[in-house]
This record gives structure tokens, sequence and C-alpha cells, in this order.
């Protein structure tokens, strides 16, 4: 993947090593404008101008390192690429690639240029690295553990504001509001807000009602979520929920989401919506009085135990409909279930401790952060880099922040560690 970063690097700085661009049938190429790049699911690059053999087409440009990356990732029946009007690649192994309907679609051959090569790592350290990291090593380990503990808070206290906010605009009970911040980091990042949304479509009071039946949970779980809506499989278990979701649909007059929000694009297939959305529905069979229970736990051990959830047979052998696989027991892993402490729980216990003035939940809230490991990701592989130590989930989460809400965003003038390095520079130059 780094590769393919650096070829998109250099497609979007026009950074090209020929003089003439060609494609592998023999095609000019001329780039009148890269495109806008796209960071998210779908084409790399939006609204490209290139010039194909004399013709200006506007379209999508999609880049891989190998050629045949695009049959890979599935891109030959994603509707999503039929507006890409230029293939570029590293390594032409596949002359030709098609869209949904066939069409050939042009590939060009565009070599890194070896002094971009070179010099990436040492460009990648500077766009990566905050500037102040020169000093953090020197810095009191007091100083370090003040700002850390003024930062977890901050980002604490913030998770639990907007946990109130989805309570209020949704007028939410407690247990509604707590199902859906579970369900936004179920979608871990990718599709965070995608879960969000189908938690809003989800009408608690009815699916209540069916409870003691997974494969009916299942069903208004997928249903709301737009996976059940005219696909044409001879998938028993798919039209068996179908069906299901028809009858409870009219039920209780539901109204699905719109399945294109869903994203799958460079994700493993663990992380697939349909497996998160079945592991979910296996624990709100089994989890009733979740909330309550979650409240009264003291211990970490006792938390992940009540977070443990696998998945109907069906998924077992499936990431998606109507496609099987080896078989796999999809159960929700150590390291996922930690991060839903660090994301649902310990922010709700917080938010849920001031709403009721209770400051022993509040506290309990920040212990169970300090007693966890700190979260392994590159935000906090490149501040160890730097020369912080990061103890537990607690440091982890104030690092995060710190990154987030003041280096990404340059507000270095309202940063301790951006004070200290500006106080160094001055003694230095004065």
């Amino acid at each position: 993947m780094p590769m393919e970063y650096l070829l998109h690097y250099t497609w979007k700085h026009r950074l090209f090593p020929l003089k003439e661009l060609a494609t592998t049938d023999g095609q000019t190429v001329e780039v009148i404008d890269p495109g806008l790049h796209n960071k998210d699911a779908g084409p790399d690059f939006f609204n490209a101008k290139v010039k194909i053999g004399g013709t200006l087409w506007v379209g999508n440009v999609e880049i891989h390192t190998h050629a045949d990356d695009w049959y890979l990732h599935g891109h030959q029946s994603d509707r999503a690429y039929d507006n890409v009007v230029l293939h570029v690649v590293e390594v032409a192994d596949e002359h030709l690639v098609t869209d949904t309907a066939g069409r050939a679609i042009p590939t060009l051959v565009l070599p890194v240029p070896e002094r971009v090569r070179e010099n990436y790592h040492e460009l990648m350290r500077t766009e990566e690295y905050p500037r102040c990291h020169q000093i953090i090593p020197s810095l009191p380990r007091l100083t370090v553990h003040s700002y850390l503990s003024a930062l977890h808070t901050e980002r604490i206290v913030r998770k639990s504001e907007r946990i109130e906010q989805y309570r209020e605009r949704h007028e939410l009970s407690w247990e509604n509001a707590f199902f859906m911040t579970l369900a936004r980091n179920f979608g871990f990042g990718v599709n965070g807000e995608a879960f969000e949304e189908w938690a809003a479509h989800i009408p608690l009071g009815a699916v209540n009602k069916h409870r003691d039946d997974l494969f009916q949970i299942e069903a208004i779980f997928f249903g709301q979520a737009g996976l059940l809506h005219d696909k044409e499989t001879d998938d028993d278990y798919f039209q068996r929920l179908q069906n299901e979701y028809a009858y409870l649909a009219h039920k209780f007059e539901l109204q699905p989401m719109d399945p294109v929000r869903w994203r799958f694009l460079r994700m493993r297939p663990a992380n697939f919506p349909h497996v998160r959305l079945a592991q979910l529905a296996h624990l709100y069979y089994k989890g009733e009085g979740l909330l309550s229970r979650l409240l009264e736990a003291e211990t970490v051990d006792a938390i992940t135990q009540l977070l443990t959830a696998e998945t109907s047979e069906y998924w077992q052998t499936h990431y998606t409909f109507g496609h099987s696989s080896e078989r796999r027991t999809k159960q929700l892993s150590k390291a996922t279930k930690l991060l839903l402490i660090i994301n649902t729980v310990s922010p709700f216990l917080y938010a849920y401790g001031k709403y009721m003035g209770n400051e022993a939940l509040c506290q309990r809230a920040i212990n169970l952060l300090e007693s966890l490991k700190a979260e392994d990701n590159r935000i906090i592989r490149i501040w160890r880099e730097c020369g912080l130590k990061v103890d537990n989930a607690a440091d982890s989460q104030a690092l995060i922040q710190l990154k987030r809400e003041y280096c990404d965003v340059k507000k270095c003038l309202h940063c301790r560690f951006g004070y200290e390095y500006l106080k160094k520079n001055n003694k230095l130059t004065s």
C-alpha cells in the first residue's frame, strides 16, 4: 500500500518521469487536471481531465501498483468505478481492465521517479512528525504527565458531550443513546457515521418485542441497513431474511437507510459491515439490560465478558451475502472489545455520571482507561518515536486528542509542548 500511495503522490503533483505519456495500447495521454484526491471509498481521483488519443475525457482515475489489482479489488463488478476514464499503474501485468458493462478502460503505466522514491521516507517523516518533536525527550516527566492528564480529561469530556447531544437531538433514553454510541464505534472509524445513521433507523421499542429471536433481530438489523434490498441471489438465508424483513417492515412501518453509505474499500473482511451487524445482533440478542450491567461492572474482566459476542451460524462461513468463505468463528476479538471499552463504555460511564451527579462513576470511567494497555495505532507509534512514554489507554487517548485537535489544525500556541518549544528556542536565540 505505501507504494500505491507514492503513485498517488506522483500523479497528484504531476511528477511524470516521461516526456510523453501513452496508454498500453499506444494512445497518447495529456494530463490537463489530475482531479480531486479521494481518500475514502471509490476511485482515487475525482473529476480528472485527460486527453487520450486526442479526445478530452472528464471523469475519475483509479491508481494501483499492479494492474491486476483492479480485478483483485472487484472493481469490474462495482458501479462506483463505471466513470473511471483512466487506470494508472506502475506494473501493467493486465493490459486491459473493464467496467461493469464490459467497457475497456485505458491503462497508463506511470513509473515513480527515482528521486521521488529515494526522498519518500524523509518526506513522510517531515509530514508525519510534529515540529516540536525534537524537544520532547528533554521535557520533565512531570510536565509531560500533567499535560497528558489534561488532554485525556479534555477528550473524555468531549466524547461524553457528544453522547449527551445524541440523547437530546434524538430524544433518546439512556438505553437508546448507549445503543447509538455502541453502534457508531462498531464502525471503527471508516463506517462510524454509517453505523450511527443505521442506529437512528432502528426502533428499539419494536425490536425489543422480538428480542428472543436472533433471526428476527438480524432481519431488522440487515433490512434497516439497506442490505436486503433488491439483491438477486439464490442464497436461501438471504431470501428468508428478506421475507422476514418485509413482514416486520410492514408491521412496524420501517424505512431502511441508503446502502450506499456503507464502505468496503481497503477493509479487512472481518470488518465488513455485514459481519459487524451480525455481531451487534448477537450482542443485542443476549445482552438484555446491558447498560445497567455495565454500570454495575467494576473491572475490565467483567466488562469484557459482557461485551462478548459472536454471530449466527451463517456468518461462520460468510463475510457478505451469497459468497461462502472458509469457516471461522467471528467472535469479537480481545483487541476489539478493549477498543469498545475505550471508545464506548468509558465515555458513557462518564456522561451518565455527570448527568446523575455521580463523581464515583466519572472516576471509574477514568480508572478504566488507566488500567487498560495503550492503543497501538499510527498516531501512538509516531509519538513513541518522538520519545514519549505511553503507559496506558489514558495516555494513548490523550495523544490522539493532541494530534487531532492541536497538531493537525496547527494550534501550536494553545499546546503545552508548543509553548515549551517556543520558550526553548527563544532562549537559544537571545
